[in-house]
């Protein structure tokens, strides 16, 4: 058996740097690949135990080079992934064709397993690009390399997300707040810490050949994500439910924007509830169970919202 190395892409991410803190100290030493050293070198190298942690820049998937960095590690892990394009079949190339090429290498030399991130409530949302391209490349992984363990978390949250702080932003500053199919989309929000952990223990463990939903301990509708964001921050805004017409109307303007708040295809998936599915094993089945509640949580940092800052008292709406 190799040493304990792991190779790492996604490592700039709110899960890839939380997972570099928890396995760098417990002595696994992590080779982590990203596009630019000098922007995401900076902020990596902090969250490691000094020694741990070896960054690589590759700009492209150079199979070759590709080939030098998986003859030295033990265990792969992807958590590369995109919410929306930027260039044309984007979706395919990060979702698709890089897992698939990944999975074949941990076959070629024989690692002990390779661990991937795609997502939950994906398996009826034929209509979305996102979770077509998702599902294709875990099919890809679960043909190229048995040792393979997929994991498929509901909405991840922490103060380093791009989901509760955007949202807080955008509350912060208008009066209405628009609810796509009424707000009744259902979620299991999940911590990124919760996460890492069940991520950790993945490594650490045996298992291999599995699939896993990563589950918050609460379902939330969307609306009562909002409301409980609102109740955070200290501000009282109007839920509007959009017609359908509409809200497909402000998503193809909206997809415009260079950081798109919402695109036609988020729309598309926003139908279809992000939850258990009954298909596949549960942390909960393993025994992993998340205990952070979601409001509890966002208190911990929504005081950047709120008026008056990390001073001022939360307010009883």
């Amino acid at each position: 058996m190799k040493s304990k190395e792991i190779l790492l892409f996604g490592a700039s991410g709110q899960i890839g740097r939380n997972l570099i803190r928890k396995l760098t100290k417990s002595n696994y030493k992590i080779t982590a690949v990203t596009r630019n050293i000098h922007r995401k070198g900076y902020l990596l190298k902090t969250q490691a135990n000094p020694g741990y942690l070896e960054l690589v820049e590759l700009t492209n998937f150079n199979s070759s080079k590709i080939d030098e960095l998986f003859k030295n590690c033990s265990i792969c892990i992807n958590l590369i992934g995109i919410l929306y394009e930027k260039k044309k079949n984007q979706f395919k190339t990060i979702h698709n064709d890089l897992p698939n090429m990944l999975s074949l290498k941990a076959n070629k030399f024989k690692l002990d397993k390779f661990i991937h991130m795609s997502s939950l409530g994906i398996e009826k949302a034929n209509d979305s690009k996102y979770a077509v391209s998702k599902l294709e490349g875990e099919k890809n992984i679960i043909k190229n390399f048995k040792k393979s363990i997929i994991l498929k978390p509901s909405i991840v949250y922490s103060v380093d997300d791009n989901f509760t702080t955007n949202f807080m932003t955008l509350l912060s500053r208008l009066p209405i707040m628009p609810l796509y199919y009424n707000g009744s989309t259902k979620f299991n929000p999940i911590h990124v810490s919760d996460l890492v952990d069940i991520l950790y223990h993945m490594v650490e463990n045996r298992n291999n050949d599995l699939i896993l939903e990563c589950l918050g301990p609460e379902k939330l509708s969307f609306k009562e994500i909002i409301n409980i964001l609102l109740r955070s921050i200290g501000k009282r805004r109007l839920l509007m439910p959009l017609p359908l017409s509409i809200a497909k109307m402000s998503a193809k303007i909206l997809q415009l924007f260079p950081k798109p708040l919402l695109t036609m295809d988020q729309l598309l998936l926003l139908k279809y509830d992000n939850v258990k599915s009954g298909l596949y094993k549960t942390n909960y089945d393993l025994g992993f169970k998340t205990e952070k509640i979601f409001e509890k949580e966002v208190n911990k940092y929504s005081y950047n919202w709120r008026s008056g800052g990390q001073f001022a008292k939360q307010k009883n709406l």
